[in-house]
């Protein structure tokens, strides 16, 4: 297994409906538009990574509700790739759709490295896929404690020779938390598809 590591969080941008063109009837160069804006996401380099390698991907997401699923499945012909995912919110459903075991979640908590890397690893499993990508944390604005505040994200990524997992703990408010959570979880994927394409 890769050792954990921890991250600062960071500031993370923001569109505003109208720069995509949202809410505007579609026009020339609408679709060029659009894809160029998808070009610069990391969600596309992954795509085009686990298209060339044949690999294929499942997601177990909590705080970030399924949002890395929604940028994935952005991408035209991400059913090529993605599987599935699941939005495991509570301890329970943590346990009965992934099969995260009871113990790691009363011992080390929902918001941990340990039920991180085994969301990644389980889902994996379930959906029989090359690479499961998980994320669990306390997106804010309550939740927190001493030992785990709000903005404490942890991420990981579980192949069949591989494992990692990075810690963050994000300064933003909720939304911010869940996008930059997304953001990093896509990033990782996509550094790891990189180490297979050299």
């Amino acid at each position: 297994m890769g050792p954990s590591s921890e991250i600062p969080g960071v500031a993370t941008s923001h569109r505003e409906p109208e720069a995509l063109g949202i809410g505007n009837p579609p026009g020339k160069g609408y679709v060029d538009d659009i894809m160029d804006i998808l070009q610069n996401k990391p969600e596309v380099a992954v795509g085009e990574l686990l298209v060339k390698r044949g690999l294929t991907l499942a997601v177990a997401e909590s705080c970030t509700g399924g949002l890395i699923c929604h940028r994935l499945t952005n991408v035209p012909g991400s059913s090529r790739y993605l599987e599935g995912g699941v939005v495991a919110y509570s301890y329970a459903a943590k346990e009965r759709l992934l099969g995260v075991k009871h113990d790691t979640l009363y011992e080390h908590g929902a918001v941990s490295e340990e039920t991180a890397r085994e969301m990644a690893e389980k889902v994996r499993h379930v959906f029989g896929t090359d690479i499961g990508l998980s994320v669990t944390g306390i997106a804010g604005p309550t939740g927190g404690l001493p030992d785990k505040p709000v903005g404490l994200v942890y991420i990981a990524l579980s192949a069949r020779r591989f494992s990692e997992c990075v810690r963050y703990v994000w300064p933003h408010d909720r939304e911010g938390n869940k996008a930059a959570s997304a953001e990093a979880a896509l990033q990782m994927l996509l550094a790891y598809l990189r180490t297979l394409d050299g």
